[in-house]
């Protein structure tokens, strides 16, 4: 087994069982094998900095520990919690190649290259075609929580359902908007359900 297959066991063991994955995956966030193809998609967000409007915990790398945690508290309501908190963990790897446009922080798209960053990541160490497919579904389609909920231009309800989990989408979405500082749990908490609601809607009238 190489160095590269024994730290991603490692890891995989840690975001299944740890109550707190953040712990071990800070405690090798400096080791050469980390900033190394492919861990080096997430050593690179402990430099990626967010508008502090909407991440006032800072990098995307202090988000990400934030939404693993999360995930880590609520995995056991997801169908597939390998797959679930491998999401959790990837869900903005595609933020470095997306942050700047028109001389701004953004991360616009940041889920359809994350999506196949992750497929290439997992597809290094896993021959499960099914576990690498719903992971890099779940991140591709994460941000229609937002643009769902919102309203906004940008939802694409038809192919998400197509395409992956709703249920799974909105426990990763709860997540994701969970994992910052102070974050307000009622008002994501009745986002997520106004997402599901529509979703479902959807779904009926299909």
């Amino acid at each position: 087994m190489t160095e590269k297959q024994q730290l991603f066991n490692e890891i995989d063991t840690h975001l299944q069982s740890d109550a707190a994955p953040s712990a071990y995956l800070n405690s090798i966030s400096e080791t050469h094998l980390f900033k190394q193809k492919p861990f080096v998609y997430l050593y690179r967000l402990k430099s990626t900095e967010q508008p502090k409007k909407y991440h006032p915990e800072g990098s995307v790398w202090n988000h990400t520990m934030l939404v693993v945690d999360r995930a880590a508290e609520y995995k056991t309501k997801s169908k597939d919690i390998r797959a679930f908190m491998w999401a959790a963990l990837l869900h903005d790897i595609g933020k470095p190649d997306t942050r700047i446009r028109n001389g701004k922080i953004t991360s616009y798209d940041h889920e359809k290259v994350g999506a196949a960053l992750a497929k290439e990541f997992l597809s290094e160490f896993v021959r499960d075609e099914a576990l690498v497919s719903k992971v890099s579904s779940l991140i591709r389609w994460h941000m229609q929580v937002l643009h769902v909920s919102k309203g906004l231009p940008f939802a694409e309800i038809k192919p998400m359902l197509a395409q992956t989990d709703v249920e799974e989408i909105a426990l990763l979405g709860l997540c994701d908007r969970l994992g910052r500082l102070n974050a307000d749990v009622e008002r994501e908490t009745e986002s997520i359900k106004a997402f599901k609601e529509i979703c479902l809607k959807e779904q009926r009238n299909a």
